[in-house]
């Protein structure tokens, strides 16, 4: 026998009520055995359309699993947090990998929307283009009061990376910034922010455009809307085919 643990984010910690659960399975087992066993807790339909990680890297269902793996349950992107900044130990920054041509990073507090565009600023650059994604008071008909955002840190982190060394790979733009909060955000408060420095205007505007469009289908950070009457999971956009470890139409297991 083995022991894994597994992380449950978002929609997925309410059915499950935990966050991190360790399920013994027999030694050899597939990340598919390991969802056939879960799927007895929350109904069934509750897996589908989830990616899964091992070890913070997205996996397939035919991955075999090892004592001691580390397996991330996660429903689509793009909302959420139930932890607040008090919740969360250490600095008031999660460590960035190495850079990547920018900052990459997920913070918790204001985010220093000056100090990065000027880092950001070169002679040589003909174009800023900047995204800063702003939380309004509204959504789907109903008062916003604030928003709360959770993370995988490490995968959030390695997948931003990854973001931004393709879109500096794949645009031919010199600079890129991004940075997401954490925790409580306020009404008009900055929760991402994004800066491409490059040499022309288009490659920029196409940069920028590609990195918020992409995080917001990839990167494990999940929104939670607070509304004068209840609070909601935001429905995430669907991962891509070649991550949804559990499709829309169920899981064959």
């Amino acid at each position: 026998m083995m022991l894994v643990r597994v992380l449950t984010f978002g929609v997925l910690k309410d059915w499950l009520d935990s966050a991190d659960v360790s399920v013994e399975l027999p030694a050899g087992s597939s990340v598919a055995d390991l969802l056939k066993r879960l799927s007895a807790a929350p109904p069934k339909a509750i897996l589908r359309g989830i990616a899964v990680s091992v070890n913070a890297e997205f996996a397939s269902v035919t991955q075999l699993l090892e004592d001691g793996d580390e397996v991330g349950l996660l429903p689509p992107v793009s909302g959420g947090c139930s932890h607040s900044a008090d919740d969360i130990p250490g600095e008031d920054r999660f460590p960035a990998p190495e850079d990547a041509g920018g900052e990459v990073s997920l913070i918790l507090g204001p985010i220093d929307k000056a100090g990065i565009e000027a880092a950001a600023r070169s002679e040589e650059d003909g174009a800023l283009v900047i995204f800063d994604g702003v939380v309004r008071n509204h959504s789907r008909g109903r008062q916003t009061l604030y928003l709360e955002y959770e993370a995988y840190e490490e995968m959030a982190l390695r997948q931003m990376k990854g973001l931004v060394e393709q879109a500096l790979s794949q645009f031919e733009v010199r600079y890129v910034s991004l940075v997401h909060r954490l925790g409580r955000i306020e009404i008009g408060e900055s929760s991402v922010l994004i800066v491409v420095a490059s040499a022309h205007r288009g490659p920029a505007f196409e940069a920028c455009r590609w990195v918020i469009d992409t995080l917001k289908k990839t990167v494990p950070i999940w929104k939670r809307e607070v509304f004068v009457d209840g609070a909601v999971w935001a429905p995430g956009e669907p991962f891509p085919d070649a991550l949804a470890t559990v499709p829309e139409a169920g899981h064959g297991a």
